[in-house]
């Protein structure tokens, strides 16, 4: 039995692998981001957009959501005999790319953004909460439609478009789920073996009990939150799981105390199809919020059996702690070393403790889970709108060195600093007045509509949970380029200040230039020791940075009260950055990428040879400290791993992180010279997975620019 479960997660691992090459060839080459699960299938009939009588845009409850439903009645169904569970998902819906009405509009702020090189601004982004499945999980679909009746029963006419689009969405949902029953009884009857028969057979049944009915098994209860991923991500990519362990735990002890399940090899075969599906962000382990206790299970070790088995990206996160289970953590990190990379590593000590800064109690730190790509969340009851808002620490530094040099003050360092607070300070307070905008204009363009559904308050409320749905509000911004800007700043002092080897305004002149003719000047700029040597200028400026950017960020909040927890993480940003940003300080040309996250340089320690070392404790020594991650990237070699000590050196390295401060730990484990041969000939290695940033991904799916940054921080490590 076993071997034809793992016959089948390796069907779907070659299925994967078919569909990759279809997706890049739909996206011209390249995909730079998560491995989004959609399949590359088409819509059975056009959809068009239903707009907004006043705008003529796809905005307001009613617009959206019958948009939605077009587009859900016109999508394929799909399944396969080598998956447990029926569901995809193909794109995103049509015509959802409307901005918001021009009446609610914040262009004074748009204006603005571009001076500050701010191009991931929060303003107007979509989900990037954490739901609660237990609602969905607990109600199914007809249930969640009669709790939308109940409460809209309890409301005024005011209230009638919210209920109207969430029922009409629902009913939406389940005429999905019902195809999809329907196309699986088809295949059964015309199945040409019995085992196939039975397999859809079972597959039909599920989704017909499903179009109604709550969830009673393990394997219906998988069932219902692969369609509700699906629904998820096509609307605006959605990506936030749960934790799974605890999630499903309930579904997996009945299911074995009542006989349904007597082989764990099929509950693998189920998470592997789970993860087949789509790769939301989810976690295994964790602490009980109130006891601190671990609440790992036999099922956390199924969940990532099923990752391992699968071998593909996956969003996956284990929750390191002080009570974490030794075992689940020892097969974790035996896994990395197996497959070159896996989990991704979650800090409890840092995010559960920053979070309680925040005032609030621990027990509530510890509820939140690791669902983004670098954020964690409270399920169903936190509006935070993570990872969609970012910071540039550079760009202020060439806007300060301007005005220090228009102006008729002293030229130092000090005069720098104050120019370069007073730009920082503008750009966050850009960026808290695009949040008070959002909240207060959100609900009336782009409702969360999924979300709404498995959250606590909205429907209850009729309330979208952007505006009053839910009762915890917090955003989070996160800096970028904080290596780029120490660096720079400590070049100035050490060339310019200290040996006065270089004029403010040579300096000036230089990097207007882009270097040009100043192969010299850039070289002696960039020789100087970076942030994460250790003891450096440079790392002086690190923390100086980190820390000011904190403090303004979370010191005060927003105009109309809303707290913003910042971290230090760039995403793709490294190129969207450096590209609009003009040759800085530290020996970078204009339009290069800036740093990655918090991490230090490539080449940052001379040698390499502890650099991962002192890269973790760079990183450690940086984190904001109030519940945001900033997180610590890894790129080891596997002959260093093995010399490091293997499995239980990383699981103490990464231990050692956590109670350091740190937040988030990604590792790749992947030889030299696979990872060169992969980025000369991507093709001879068409299932290498890495950890880009917070997301894993094929290797071959990356542009060549987004393949080079992996490279050259293996590259660095010697």
């Amino acid at each position: 039995m076993a071997q034809r479960h793992y016959d089948m997660i390796e069907g779907l691992h070659r299925l994967k692998l078919q569909h990759n090459d279809e997706k890049l060839r739909r996206m011209g080459g390249s995909w730079d981001s998560d491995d989004h699960g959609w399949i590359p299938l088409d819509l059975t009939e056009p959809v068009e957009p239903v707009r907004d009588e006043k705008s003529g845009l796809v905005t307001g409850m009613d617009a959206v959501t019958r948009t939605f439903v077009k587009y859900l009645d016109a999508h394929p169904v799909f399944m396969h005999e080598d998956s447990a569970f029926a569901g995809c998902w193909i794109g995103n819906v049509t015509g959802m790319s409307d901005p918001w009405r021009d009446e609610e509009r914040f262009f004074e702020n748009e204006a603005q953004l571009p001076l500050y090189n701010i191009t991931t601004r929060g303003l107007y982004a979509m989900n990037h909460c954490a739901p609660d499945l237990n609602i969905g999980l607990e109600l199914g679909w007809g249930g969640l439609l009669r709790k939308i009746e109940r409460y809209e029963g309890m409301h005024s006419e005011d209230y009638r478009d919210f209920y109207e689009g969430e029922k009409r969405l629902v009913l939406a949902i389940q005429r999905f789920v019902k195809r999809h029953a329907d196309r699986a009884f088809e295949l059964a009857a015309q199945a040409e073996t019995e085992e196939k028969r039975q397999h859809f057979t079972r597959i039909a049944e599920d989704c017909a009990y499903l179009v109604d009915g709550a969830p009673k098994t393990l394997r219906q209860a998988i069932q219902w939150i692969v369609f509700w991923q699906d629904v998820d991500r096509m609307y605006f990519n959605g990506g936030a799981g749960q934790e799974l362990d605890t999630l499903l735990q309930p579904y997996y002890e009945r299911d074995v105390q009542n006989g349904l399940i007597t082989d764990d090899d099929e509950v693998v075969w189920y998470f592997a199809s789970l993860f087949f599906n789509d790769p939301h962000y989810s976690m295994i382990g964790g602490q009980d919020p109130l006891t601190g206790k671990d609440v790992t299970s036999r099922i956390s070790f199924l969940i990532l059996e099923g990752q391992h088995r699968l071998n593909i990206p996956n969003n996956l996160a284990l929750r390191v702690h002080e009570n974490v289970n030794e075992e689940l953590f020892t097969r974790a990190v035996r896994y990395l070393f197996e497959d070159g990379t896996g989990v991704c590593y979650s800090c409890g000590t840092g995010l559960d403790n920053g979070y309680a800064r925040n005032g609030r109690p621990i027990y509530i730190a510890r509820m939140r889970s690791k669902v983004g790509c670098n954020w964690t969340a409270l399920p169903g009851i936190e509006y935070c709108l993570q990872d969609v808002t970012r910071v540039c620490l550079a760009k202020p530094l060439l806007l300060a060195l301007d005005d220090m040099l228009a102006s008729p003050e002293e030229n130092s360092m000090a005069n720098l600093l104050h120019h370069y607070e007073e730009r920082l300070a503008k750009a966050v307070q850009l960026i808290k007045d695009g949040i008070d905008w959002h909240v207060k204009y959100k609900w009336l363009n782009k409702p969360e509509v999924v979300l709404n559904l498995v959250c606590h308050g909205p429907i209850e409320r009729g309330m979208d949970m952007s505006h009053g749905g839910v009762d915890i509000v917090n955003f989070a911004c996160d800096a970028t380029a904080l290596a780029t800007t120490a660096n720079s700043l400590a070049a100035i002092e050490q060339r310019v200040v200290k040996e006065g080897r270089l004029t403010w305004e040579k300096l000036a002149t230089v990097l207007k230039n882009n270097y040009e003719g100043a192969e010299d000047i850039r070289l002696m700029l960039k020789s100087v020791p970076q942030y994460g040597a250790g003891g450096t200028i440079a790392d002086r400026y690190a923390k100086y940075l980190a820390d000011l950017y904190t403090h303004m960020m979370r010191d005060t909040p927003t105009h109309d009260g809303f707290i913003v927890l910042p971290g230090i993480f760039s995403h793709g940003d490294v190129y969207i950055h450096g590209k609009n940003l003009g040759a800085t300080p530290n020996g970078r040309k204009a339009g290069e990428a800036i740093s990655h996250s918090a991490d230090p340089d490539p080449g940052f320690l001379p040698g390499g040879g502890t650099a991962p070392t002192a890269k973790a404790n760079a990183v450690a020594g940086v984190q904001s400290g109030w519940g945001n991650s900033t997180p610590l990237q890894v790129d080891i070699d596997a002959h260093l791993a093995k010399e490091m000590g293997g499995v239980e050196n990383i699981k103490a390295y990464i231990r050692t992180h956590d109670r350091m401060g740190g937040t988030l730990v990604n590792i790749n484990v992947v030889s030299k010279e696979k990872i060169l041969e992969a980025h000369k000939n991507p093709d001879l290695y068409p299932d290498l997975v890495v950890r880009v940033t917070g997301y894993s991904a094929f290797f071959k799916s990356l542009s060549p620019e987004y393949r080079q940054q992996v490279v050259d921080r293996w590259l660095a490590n010697g």
